[in-house]
């Protein structure tokens, strides 16, 4: 009897690492791809374009619109982000930031990185478009074609205003929000497009001035790499300071109330402190900070333009 439990034991248990290596390939691939959409980013624009329909509506529209808005854009910015990897793969194998992404480390090819990239724009336009509407459709995919063709492909090698003007595509989101809320536009959503755009430029440059060794060795001809760390944190200032600025006309066209303001001007005091700070300092550990605060800055600001939208 025991030689012939014998196979039966040796058959049960030499299956399991074969099941258990299969689960891991399988989780290991969808890693990889999820990679490619830079999910960290994703999360940061769908936060925004919830916020965009709050402020619309004083509320949501019905969970149909509001989830195929969410799906729709995680995988609009997916699709943006996809084919950025595919195009950025040589640079972002010099990058120490970035060579551990999933094309530097050889976890997809590179084929297959793009066609997931565009099937993934596909998906988000069919989504926005039988779901929620038109505009909102056009607008997605105005924004993956911004994002891939005049940042990616032309501005971020070229110039030193590729963050300035890239930055529009990230400012997409709320006008995408909006229009799935409404089926239009309107000066309050520009305003907030304006917000996300102004604020792009000092949030990136504060990046760029702690990896600028890894952009001068890519070539990448960011802001403090062309013009010197002392230009940066003067337009750091000048663009924080605007941006504090363009935060305040929600509240005076009566689009958002007390809530929001008072939320708007002590964030902005706080964001233009740090960028008069990191200009008296000079470190990269304040460039570092102004960087991660400027995430808390807009994500903390867009929630409370929904709180006091949904209070209103």
């Amino acid at each position: 009897m025991q030689k012939a439990h014998a196979p039966i034991e040796s058959a049960e248990t030499s299956t399991l690492p074969f099941a258990w290596s299969s689960w891991t390939a399988w989780r290991a691939a969808i890693g990889a791809y999820l990679g490619l959409m830079k999910p960290h980013v994703t999360v940061l624009l769908l936060g925004v374009t919830l916020a965009a329909m709050a402020v619309a509506r004083h509320g949501l529209p019905g969970a149909t619109i509001t989830l195929a808005t969410l799906i729709g854009g995680a995988l609009a910015a997916g699709s943006a982000n996809a084919i950025n990897c595919y195009w950025d793969r040589d640079i972002d194998t010099l990058m120490s930031r970035t060579r551990t992404r999933t094309l530097p480390a050889h976890k997809v090819s590179d084929r297959a990185a793009l066609a997931f990239g565009l099937l993934l724009g596909v998906a988000s336009f069919a989504i926005f478009a039988t779901l929620v509407n038109l505009l909102s459709a056009a607008l997605a995919l105005a924004a993956i074609l911004f994002y891939v063709i005049i940042y990616t492909m032309w501005l971020k090698r070229s110039t030193t205003q590729n963050i300035v003007i890239g930055g529009a595509a990230g400012a997409v989101p709320v006008l995408i929000g909006w229009a799935a809320a409404t089926g239009s536009l309107s000066w309050a959503a520009f305003w907030m497009f304006m917000i996300i755009f102004l604020w792009t430029p000092p949030h990136f440059w504060a990046l760029s001035i702690t990896l600028k060794k890894d952009y001068a060795r890519a070539g990448v001809p960011m802001l403090p790499v062309v013009k010197g760390e002392r230009e940066t944190y003067i337009q750091i200032i000048i663009y924080t300071i605007a941006l504090v600025a363009s935060s305040l006309p929600l509240y005076f066209i009566h689009t958002l109330g007390v809530i929001y303001l008072a939320s708007a001007l002590a964030l902005g005091a706080g964001l233009l402190a740090l960028a008069v700070w990191i200009w008296r300092e000079k470190t990269i550990r304040a460039a570092r900070t102004m960087f991660w605060f400027s995430n808390y800055y807009l994500a903390l600001l867009f929630a409370a333009m929904a709180v006091d939208a949904l209070i209103r």
